[in-house]
């Protein structure tokens, strides 16, 4: 055959869920200089080819909330996003990165990381070399590496606000006039260089490392609106918005607030929504109002995710059930085989367990705004359940049985639930977890993420990866998505080619990405070939591959026989090809693509 009758690559026979939601067919895939060339029968022989009978072909998924903003600096693998289908990450979210910035604030900037993502301070001061000021200098310099799949960058306001104001900002005084239309000329540049959007948390939850409150929590609505307006001069990007809905009153004014950026400047919006422990129905009452605007034609949507936010305790991480006591503390740095050592001593075993336990009151009011922090002493014999509520093993279920509760297996055994989690977390020579469910698990069930998913007015996202790495490695939310809202969850599970399109598609859409997310003829060559029976995510281990040394949780997946960037296979079977085809996708640039 000919060279002219020649692609790049064609995928052979496959079940191919296409992004649009339509049904699902059997079709080859042919793909040539990094974009679908064909859907259907193809005659047409790949230089490469793949046998996709009995599989699931779909586009690549889109995370739209990713923390790898020093990551893609100091790595080319965006991991472990990259080993759960995703072909494109969403960076720069809650409002913390690392640009604009003058040199005096690296450290502010490393502090507000550290603070509000748990990335440690020692590997950003590693790992980010700062060639940059200016947003689009880091952009520049993002774009200098390749990666394993592509990214695209959100213009933070904590940076942005302190390149503005310096000092007034982190003291979270009200931005001057001058400093608003400072700040939406540099959003305006921003947009124009390549950001995908903006964004900014008004949480008091995100706090730098040395305890301060973001410079962003008080921000003005007329900053906010600056900044909006900004982004309305450039004609693009969406706006990203965190903040805290813990009573009615509060739910409705900071709704008003989005409501009126959106209806102003025109530009999209997206809020994070997930059930508080604190306020079970909280959820419903704000999704009720982005759905009204929603409906009304308002570019305004939630953020939500598959399954409970959770917090991962050990010794390996940052945090676990003793790690506040007054006897642990002294061996917290210590080598995990002499932690060990000195946790089998049974002297020492009889003194901590007859400590109370800080950080059980602290993690419990988690999302409790109402609660003094730290919130003092707790006694281990009350309240256990809502901490550590399951044991992390090889089948790693999510499902949390009321059986696999620290307080049950307490009654079961006749202990405390305190002597029950510190055998937990000696077992596996100390690399065991125990699992705390933060969020979106109020009732027991997953009841309110399913309603949170199925609503038109909301995408999946909310898996942080590249954040908390010492604590939380939520990235497995697309394969937890996939494998059990499409095919585990039963009578009420949705349709495969729906999950695949919320996957795609309708994050793509979100994000202004029209050259993605869909496998028809034109778009860019993202692809999944998927084991569908067998997909399925792995137990969480701890790694200590970051720079200084660092320490990050890392979770893999089964079934994903092969992903595409660009027409280049990047993994199969799991494995790392070692094409680095993926680069920075800037906002309204046709996405260019690197040829094998």
């Amino acid at each position: 055959m000919s060279g002219s009758n020649m692609v790049d690559l064609v995928l052979r026979g496959g079940t191919v869920a296409d992004g649009t939601g339509g049904k699902l067919f059997e079709a080859d895939v042919a793909v040539h200089q990094g974009r679908i060339q064909q859907v259907g029968k193809v005659s047409a022989r790949g230089r490469e080819e793949i046998d996709a009978r009995g599989k699931l072909v779909t586009p690549g998924f889109i995370d739209v909330h990713t923390h790898f903003d020093g990551q893609a600096i100091w790595s080319q693998r965006l991991a472990p996003s990259s080993w759960h289908g995703v072909t494109t990450a969403v960076m720069g979210n809650c409002g913390v990165g690392f640009a604009p910035v003058r040199d005096t604030d690296h450290e502010c900037l490393i502090e507000l990381m550290e603070g509000v993502e748990d990335v440690p301070g020692a590997v950003m001061r590693e790992g980010l070399e700062w060639a940059w000021g200016s947003y689009g200098d880091y952009l520049d310099a993002l774009e200098r590496k390749p990666h394993d799949i592509d990214f695209c960058s959100q213009l933070p306001h904590a940076p942005l606000r302190t390149f503005v104001m310096g000092e007034r900002a982190i003291r979270l005084e009200p931005a001057t006039e001058n400093d608003v239309a400072a700040m939406r000329l540099l959003t305006r540049d921003a947009m124009r260089a390549g950001a995908v959007g903006f964004s900014t948390s008004r949480s008091i939850l995100h706090k730098t490392s040395t305890g301060a409150p973001m410079p962003t929590l008080r921000a003005t609505e007329r900053e906010l609106m600056g900044i909006a307006l900004g982004m309305q001069d450039a004609g693009s990007g969406v706006i990203g918005y965190r903040t805290d809905f813990d009573t009615e009153a509060l739910r409705l004014e900071e709704f008003d607030i989005m409501r009126r950026l959106v209806s102003t400047s025109g530009r999209p919006l997206s809020v994070s929504l997930f059930q508080e422990n604190k306020a079970p129905l909280g959820w419903r009452h704000l999704l009720d109002l982005v759905e009204g605007a929603y409906a009304e034609g308002l570019p305004l949507r939630a953020q939500v995710a598959p399954r409970q936010l959770g917090v991962l305790l050990g010794l390996q991480s940052s945090q676990n059930p003793f790690s506040e006591n007054a006897s642990y503390k002294p061996i917290a740095k210590r080598p995990l085989a002499e932690r060990l050592a000195t946790l089998h001593d049974a002297s020492f075993r009889a003194r901590l367990l007859s400590e109370e336990r800080p950080l059980q009151r602290r993690l419990e009011n988690m999302y409790d705004m109402s609660a003094p922090r730290p919130a003092g002493a707790f006694s281990p014999q009350r309240g256990s359940s809502k901490v550590a509520e399951r044991l992390e093993g090889d089948a790693f279920d999510y499902g949390l049985p009321p059986e696999a509760a620290l307080p049950a297996i307490a009654a079961r055994e006749g202990r405390s639930a305190a002597e029950v989690a510190y055998d937990l977390l000696l077992r596996d020579e100390g690399r065991n977890f125990i699992y705390h469910a933060a969020a979106n698990y109020a009732d027991g069930n997953f009841d309110a993420c399913r309603a949170m998913l199925a609503s038109p007015a909301t995408v999946p996202g909310l898996g942080d990866s590249g954040a908390h790495v010492t604590m939380i490695v939520d990235a497995s939310f697309p394969t937890y998505f996939l494998a059990y809202w499409a095919r585990d969850r039963g009578p009420d599970a949705f349709a495969l080619p729906w999950a695949v399109k919320r996957l795609t598609a309708d994050c793509a859409n979100a994000m202004g990405l029209a050259d993605r997310g869909v496998l028809t003829v034109g778009k860019k060559a993202d692809i999944n070939v998927i084991d569908f029976n067998a997909l399925t995510w792995q137990r969480p281990y701890m790694s200590f591959d970051l720079p200084a040394g660092g320490a990050r949780l890392l979770q893999g997946a089964r079934g994903y026989s092969a992903t595409i960037v660009s027409g280049q296979v990047v993994y199969r079977d799991g494995e790392a090809t070692g094409a680095l085809p993926g680069r920075l996708v800037r906002s309204g640039v046709r996405s260019r693509v690197r040829s094998g």
